[in-house]
C-alpha cells in the first residue's frame, strides 16, 4: 500500500492538517491538540512551511524535566526540528519501519517541498491490517474455490 492511498482512505486533504505558527504558546498548542484529539501540530512557517512538530511526547519530556511552567514557552522552543518526512509514492511498509526506528508517531506527506498531509502510524499499522485482511480473504477465496 502506498502513503497516498492512506491519505484517501482517511478522506484526507491539506486543510484538515493542524498547524500552529513557532511564535505561538505551548500551552495554546496543547489546548489544540486536547480540543481535536490529536497527539501532534505542524509547526508551519512562511508559506505553510513544514518546519517542526510539536508532539505531546515533547511537551510531556518538558513538564517532567521544568514542571507546569514550560507551558509559557513559546512552540518554536520545544518542537522538533528534524522532520523525517515521507512522499505520497512511498510504501507504508518502509514508512513503518522509519516510524518505529525513529521512534516517533507522526510523519508530514511532502510533495515538492510542501506538506500535502500527515499520517500518523495508526494510520499505517490500519491501513497494513486492512490490506493483511484482504489478502487473507483473497487467499481464503482461493482455497475454497468461490
Amino acid at each position: 500500500m502506498l502513503v497516498h492511498q492512506i491519505l484517501r482512505a482517511k478522506g484526507h486533504n491539506r486543510d484538515q492538517v493542524l498547524s500552529i505558527g513557532p511564535e505561538r504558546g505551548v500551552a495554546e498548542a496543547v489546548r489544540m491538540m486536547s480540543e481535536h484529539r490529536v497527539g501532534a501540530l505542524v509547526v508551519a512557517g512562511e508559506g505553510d512551511r513544514v518546519i517542526g512538530i510539536i508532539s505531546e511526547r515533547d511537551v510531556v519530556r518538558e513538564l517532567g524535566r521544568r514542571g507546569a511552567g514550560c507551558l509559557d514557552d513559546k512552540v518554536s522552543a520545544m518542537m522538533s526540528t528534524e522532520i523525517v518526512s515521507c512522499a505520497p509514492e512511498d510504501l507504508a511498509d518502509q514508512v513503518l519501519v522509519r516510524m518505529t526506528s525513529g521512534r516517533f508517531r507522526h510523519m508530514p506527506v511532502l510533495r515538492d517541498d510542501r506538506m500535502i498531509g500527515l499520517i500518523s502510524i495508526g494510520d499505517v499499522v490500519k491501513a497494513r491490517l486492512d490490506e493483511l485482511a484482504m489478502e487473507k480473504e483473497a487467499l481464503k477465496g482461493m482455497i475454497m474455490g468461490y
